[in-house]
Order: C-alpha cells, then sequence, then structure tokens
C-alpha cells in the first residue's frame, strides 16, 4: 500500500514536496514551487525508482551556493521516511 509523505523544504525556492512510496519506489512526486520545469523531470526520472539510489543520486546537491538544492531537500525527505 502506498503512503503520502509531505515535506516541507528549508532554504530552497519550493514550498512542499509531496510523494508516495510503495515497496521502497517512489511515487506520485510533486514540488510547490521552485524550478517547474525541472522539478516536474525530476519526478518523472524518479517515477517507480528506488527511493536509497535516489537518495545516494540526489544527497548533497547545491543550488547557488545555498548548501542544499530541492534535489538534497528530496533526499533528506527521503531519509526521513526510512528511504
Amino acid at each position: 500500500m502506498r503512503e503520502e509523505h509531505v515535506f516541507m523544504p528549508k532554504g530552497v525556492c519550493a514550498k512542499q514536496i509531496t510523494f508516495e512510496i510503495e515497496d521502497g519506489k517512489i511515487y506520485n512526486l510533486r514540488f510547490l514551487g521552485g524550478c517547474n520545469g525541472n522539478l516536474k523531470a525530476i519526478g518523472k526520472l524518479l517515477e517507480g525508482q528506488d527511493a536509497k539510489h535516489a537518495i545516494e543520486v540526489l544527497r548533497g546537491n547545491d543550488c547557488g551556493g545555498r548548501g542544499t538544492s530541492c534535489a538534497d531537500q528530496l533526499a533528506i525527505a527521503l531519509e526521513g521516511v526510512g528511504g
């Protein structure tokens, strides 16, 4: 059964990240705010993908010297739900 999660990122343009996890896989990833086209692409690329792999790839990505990014915040959100 898929479980929906809502995460409020910090230090980035996106205001909210929502996603579902089922059997360790990511589904229905959506960002509210941020760089619309890029974040939609991330959602499409990660649909059905392993959350642990996504964390490995996305963790530590930086946007404009902020020390974080929407992708990094997604990794943090996935870690928070046991990804």
